[in-house]
């Protein structure tokens, strides 16, 4: 089978590929139609599955089929096979290889460490049935390709953010930004967690995802209304027969021994068919018990891959913060050394004005004498310096400056 084959599209046709229990696969052009009466599900539920349209991560329980819509994994499963949109994604080639590898392998389930440390539920155990393994391997997939990408991002993450706080440039603010961009998007995929808990929360939406158990019932079923039907059949016949064989004269009712014997039987073989519905039905309920373990252990993986991102998040946050407070306090040594500027300009136009006064060319018998320059200089500069300090002393005890 080549699986790399890019799907068709041609009259209504698109490209499946069908795993069954055994693990073997194929590829099948199949139009809606058909995969609506091979599956029993309606057309909105196919439609969910349409590349086409933007649907968020879906699980939906059917009669008989598992609707799941998760990232580009786009499934229906049944109690016999499984229907996977082809693509040439690697999730979906992925999901692909993993499955027929458990299908064809009895292995027992087991907890399986990932690079991150998060560790997802395998259940390839004989006993599980086959819906629940196949939906098993789309949950893993999906949380692995999460968790893979959320480490890279880490990985990139934590280095930039540090370099970032020693040097702020504005080629590290751009890739600081992207990599926040790449995060909210990221967040965003996690939708598959509240998918998961809605049906962890969901009794009946578990039962429905049991279609095993729900086969077996409909098979018991209608194998007790055959019974039942040619119990009554050869009850009749019996009793048409001996009423045949009988003196006309008497009209006392005759029953037949063998008739009797027979629906004693028959009576007998439907409450060993009822016995075996219940016995089924308390199956049922374990089973939808191990389904609700099973999401469990992919919730808590999924959770605690987003509580990494959240952890990221926080930590570009107070990056941010951090270079706020930088910022802020670099703005107010700025605003600090501008007043410290402008009362030094402030001293320096008193002492202009001082030194203009004496350049005016009145006559003034002062203004002849070499030694009053000097004196006038002197004192104010004196002065000046006095009014700067004043005004320093000024600004500190008004709390402006901070130095």
């Amino acid at each position: 089978m080549d699986v790399l084959e890019l799907p068709e599209t041609g009259q209504g046709l698109r490209s499946w590929i069908c795993i069954d229990a055994s693990g073997n696969s194929q590829v099948l052009e199949i139009d809606k139609l058909t995969i609506i009466r091979r599956c029993a599900i309606s057309t909105r539920d196919l439609r969910i599955l349409d590349p086409l349209f933007v649907y968020p991560p879906t699980i939906l329980g059917k009669e008989k089929a598992i609707v799941a819509n998760l990232e580009k994994i786009r499934c229906i499963i049944t109690a016999d096979e499984v229907l996977l949109l082809n693509s040439l994604d690697r999730n979906v080639l992925q999901y692909v290889m993993e499955l027929q590898k458990r299908l064809r392998s009895t292995g027992v389930a087991e907890l399986n460490p990932r690079r991150s440390g998060a560790r997802s539920f395998r259940s390839t155990s004989s006993y599980c049935p086959f819906e629940f393994r196949a939906l098993a391997v789309v949950l893993d997939v999906v949380s692995g390709s999460l968790d893979s990408e959320a480490s890279e991002l880490e990985m990139e993450a934590y280095p930039l953010l540090d370099k970032l706080t020693s040097e702020v440039s504005t080629f590290n603010l751009e890739r600081v930004r992207g990599l926040k961009s790449r995060l909210v998007a990221l967040t965003l995929r996690y939708k598959i967690r509240d998918e998961v808990e809605k049906i962890m929360d969901d009794d009946e939406d578990k039962a429905e995802m049991y279609l095993t158990e729900k086969k077996r019932k409909m098979e018991s079923a209608s194998v007790i209304s055959d019974d039942i039907q040619s119990s009554l059949l050869g009850i009749f016949r019996s009793n048409e027969g001996a009423s045949e064989a009988s003196d006309p004269i008497i009209f006392a009712p005759v029953s037949s021994p063998s008739g009797s014997r027979r629906l004693t039987k028959n009576s007998s073989s439907v409450r060993s068919r009822r016995e075996s519905m219940m016995m089924s039905s308390e199956n049922a309920a374990t089973s939808v018990e191990e389904l609700e373990s099973l999401l469990e252990a992919y919730f808590v993986v999924i959770d605690s891959i987003l509580n990494k991102l959240m952890t990221l998040k926080q930590y570009i946050d107070d990056t941010e913060n951090f270079l706020n407070i930088q910022m802020n306090n670099l703005r107010n040594r700025l605003i600090q050394f501008e007043l410290l500027l402008t009362s030094a300009t402030f001293v320096l136009a008193v002492f202009g004005i001082i030194i203009g006064i004496f350049g005016i060319n009145f006559p003034v018998p002062l203004f002849n004498d070499s030694h009053t320059i000097k004196v006038v200089l002197i004192i104010t500069s004196v002065c000046g310096i006095i009014l700067y300090c004043a005004l320093v002393c000024f600004y500190k005890w008004r709390g402006v400056l901070l130095l």
